[in-house]
């Protein structure tokens, strides 16, 4: 049975328990159970290889003493077990020395939860799971692959407002363009299931390991960090199933709620790649950790803030932001101003509606930019659909293929992309134009005339733009009559 007929023949049996609600839940269900088959399976692996290989899972607990055995527990005896057992005993695992692989089992099951009430069907998914996919070879890696996509946009129709998982033709193309080198330090501060990071492994190992030895630094090399317990269990897994033994550098929590002024030089990284949730708000108090001139509730502007700070002089980055980022004022025009001073945001490419449907409307750039030097002029992309396209859809989804023009176009950085000619794709805005502006970075194509359009999308995200506008100016108002009060109010005491 191919491997996404057996996680549909899962998720059907899941949907008779009663303790399973919803699409959320049932991925929570699975993917702690995929975890540890995986889990399993690797060490199979690392035993081969290594005659001293010790699990960091007391015995009673590996997937194989309890799970494999398809006529093992079942009923009320494996629902005890799963619950008074295996998920107590994963929770306070105490690792033995240096243990960092038992430390990544206790941070994954640290709030993972057993939705399922019944025992007999637990049974039927453990051997389902167990019977249908061996992790060691390497057909079922592959197609795992599919199924692991699969997974993912079953979790986006369950997500919250403002989480929108990449397209991998989209991920793919910004670390192709970043071109990270073995020994760079990639992150993603807002990693969600990981897809940006394991593009990275993908590209490094296609390029640059050639040895063991570079295997190795390129399991070093790679930095994630999300707040919610399922993206962050999906991205340990993933970076598991794709080889990275130890995945101690993906970690849990809000990257956001450390104050800016804490990282230190030594956590610059190389690279960033990243795609920050947008149209989202964090928590009161979040914003405290950021400089006054740069506060916000906005949660992809902070990343933004963040992104700046984390990288070297050098680094470089590419990120997803919508469009209210390039028009935005008050904060979004400090930021923008910080962004051009402190970086060289050479290439914005705009993508056309549709990219990240049917999950959202909202129209999106990559932004790519180097720390270190100043602006000059920034190039923009505009991203066609492929011919006989109006839209993407999920019959129709972005193709990294699409992107061989803009690759054909870019040139090298090195000399400021001398190579780069101007077409009914691309323009570029010298840095006296955009101040002028105001920082405005929203700067159409100056080779298409106005089109109207009759698109209901693109009228509402038209609506939404000019609503996002009006609520900027009345912040602004809110601000300046509270300093004009303040001041009149100081003046009165005096």
């Amino acid at each position: 049975m191919a491997i996404s007929s057996t996680i549909k023949s899962i998720q059907d049996i899941m949907r008779k328990d009663v303790g399973v609600d919803g699409d959320a839940q049932r991925i929570g269900q699975l993917v702690w159970m995929l975890f540890l088959k995986i889990f399993d399976d690797r060490e199979q692996e690392w035993e081969m290889f290594d005659e001293n290989y010790r699990s960091p899972i007391p015995e009673p607990l590996r997937w194989r003493n309890w799970a494999a055995d398809p006529e093992g527990m079942t009923g009320n005896e494996l629902k005890e077990f799963v619950d008074t057992m295996l998920f107590p005993g994963l929770q306070q695992l105490q690792p033995r020395g240096d243990d960092t692989r038992g430390v990544v089992i206790r941070n994954v099951f640290e709030d993972a939860y057993n939705y399922m009430k019944s025992g007999q069907l637990m049974r039927q998914v453990i051997n389902k799971l167990q019977d249908g996919i061996d992790f060691n070879t390497q057909a079922d890696r592959h197609q795992l692959g599919d199924m692991y996509e699969q997974i993912l946009k079953d979790l986006q129709s369950a997500g919250n407002a403002g989480e929108f998982y990449t397209p991998r033709a989209v991920t793919e193309f910004m670390v192709n363009r970043v071109d990270p080198k073995l020994d760079e330090i990639v992150m993603d501060p807002a990693c969600g299931t990981g897809g940006f990071l394991t593009c990275t492994i993908e590209h490094k190992r296609s390029r640059y390991v050639t040895t063991t030895e570079d295997e190795q630094v390129l399991q070093t090399s790679i930095r994630g960090i999300d707040k919610k317990p399922l993206p962050h269990l999906l991205a340990t897994t993933n970076m598991i199933l794709h080889g990275i033994e130890v995945p101690e550098q993906v970690r849990h929590d809000n990257a956001l709620a450390r104050p800016l002024r804490d990282w230190s030089p030594r956590e610059r990284v190389d690279a960033i790649v990243a795609n920050p949730p947008f149209g989202g708000m964090e928590e009161d108090g979040i914003e405290t950790n950021f400089p006054q001139a740069f506060r916000t509730r906005e949660t992809a502007d902070l990343f933004m803030t963040l992104f700046i700070h984390l990288l070297k002089d050098g680094g470089r980055a590419a990120v997803v932001l919508p469009d209210g980022f390039l028009f935005g004022e008050g904060m979004k025009t400090r930021l923008k101003e910080k962004l051009l001073t402190e970086c060289n945001l050479h290439t914005i490419v705009r993508l056309p509606n549709g990219v990240f449907n049917p999950y959202t409307g909202i129209k999106t750039n990559l932004l790519f930019f180097t720390k270190g030097q100043p602006t000059e002029q920034i190039w923009y992309y505009e991203h066609p659909y492929p011919e006989g396209y109006k839209s993407y859809s999920k019959t129709k989804p972005m193709r990294f293929a699409e992107f061989a023009t803009e690759i054909d176009w870019w040139g090298d950085e090195s000399d400021g992309f001398a190579s780069r000619q101007e077409t009914e794709q691309a323009w570029k805005v010298d840095i006296d134009e955009i101040k002028a502006r105001h920082y405005n970075l929203d700067i159409k194509n100056p080779w298409q005339g106005e089109e109207v359009s009759h698109d209901p999308d693109e009228l509402l995200e038209k609506y939404a733009r000019q609503q996002a506008e009006i609520q900027e100016l009345r912040d602004q108002l809110k601000e300046i009559l509270g300093d004009a009060l303040s001041h009149t109010v100081t003046e009165g005491r005096a």
